[in-house]
C-alpha cells in the first residue's frame, strides 16, 4: 500500500477506510484507475475491517473476492469504505465500496465481496 500511496484513514471494530490520491502510473490507457489497482484497495481496505475482529494473536488472508467495476475510477482520489457482514470464528466475509472522489463529490465506482480466513497463532512477517 506504501507502493501505490494509499493512506489509512479510519479503522473501527468492523470498520475501514483508506484514501488513495490520483497520480498518472495508476491508471489504464484511458486515464481512470486502473482496476488492478481499485480491486488492490477494496481487497486491503476489507482485510483491515476484517483483521480488526479478529484475535489478537492471528493473522489475516484473503481466500476470495469478487469485484464489480460500476463506473469509471476517475477523479483525485479513491475512498474505499469496508465493513464485515459476518465474522465467524474462521472465515469473515466483508464488503466494500470504493468511491470515485472528484471535486469532493463521491461517486460509487466498484463494489466488492471479499472472504478473509483468521490463521490462530500466526504471525505477519
Amino acid at each position: 500500500m506504501e507502493l501505490i500511496g494509499a493512506e489509512l484513514v479510519a479503522v473501527d471494530a468492523g470498520y475501514c477506510e483508506i484514501r488513495l490520491p490520483f497520480r498518472e502510473d495508476l491508471t489504464q490507457q484511458h486515464g481512470f484507475f486502473h482496476a488492478g489497482v481499485v480491486g488492490t484497495l477494496a481487497d486491503n481496505t476489507a482485510g483491515y475491517a476484517g483483521y480488526s475482529l479478529m484475535q489478537e494473536n492471528a493473522s489475516v488472508l484473503t481466500v476470495e473476492f469478487k469485484l464489480n467495476l460500476l463506473a469509471p475510477g476517475k477523479g483525485e482520489a479513491l475512498v474505499a469504505k469496508a465493513n464485515v457482514l459476518k465474522s465467524g470464528r474462521t472465515l469473515t466475509v466483508c464488503r466494500c465500496d470504493v468511491y470515485a472522489v472528484s471535486e469532493g463529490q463521491e461517486k460509487l465506482c466498484a463494489a466488492a465481496q471479499v472472504t478473509l480466513i483468521q490463521l490462530e497463532n500466526t504471525s505477519d512477517q
